[in-house]
């Protein structure tokens, strides 16, 4: 009698656990490469699109910034141009009193002064005014500027997940 069997060897216990232990080795180091190459892309895409978000927000900033500019200059210009019809109209009706008596005269004068200082206090506040608004408006468009890129970022790795 021959005691070699032809069936194949069975393995034991700890072979069968060593195995198991190995596949679920290889399987674990494989997802994390994955995971890792997935989170890089994502991390890349982020960033591309924080710098193109950037730039559109500058552009807009700069986009603000020229037409708050340009609207103060229309404003002051359009201020300094009425003050001066006023003060040509005031210096004008002073000019045609002239024949009449020394204290008319004098009325006048004083009238087109205090007309005169008015509508530069008034023009001055006006100016004031669009400057407020357009600093204003300013610091609004840069402290956008600030916050969008960290909401973007704040949202993305979220859904990455």
């Amino acid at each position: 009698m021959n005691t070699d069997s032809t069936k194949p060897e069975e393995k034991g216990f700890f072979e069968k656990v060593k195995e198991t232990i190995e596949h679920l080795w290889d399987g674990t180091k494989e997802t994390a490469e994955e995971v890792k190459d997935k989170a890089a892309d994502t991390i890349d895409d982020i960033k591309d699109k924080i710098t193109s978000e950037k730039k559109v927000v500058t552009k807009k900033a700069v986009t603000a910034k020229k037409s708050v500019a340009a609207k103060t200059t229309k404003a002051v210009a359009d201020v300094k141009a009425k003050a001066e019809t006023k003060i040509k109209a005031v210096k004008a009706k002073a000019a045609s009193t002239e024949s009449k008596a020394e204290k008319s005269v004098a009325r006048a004068k004083t009238k087109a002064a205090a007309t005169v200082k008015n509508e530069k206090a008034k023009a001055q506040k006006t100016v004031a005014a669009v400057k407020a608004k357009s600093d204003d408006k300013i610091k609004a468009v840069k402290a956008k500027a600030k916050t969008a890129p960290a909401k973007t970022a704040a949202k993305k790795p979220a859904t990455a997940k």
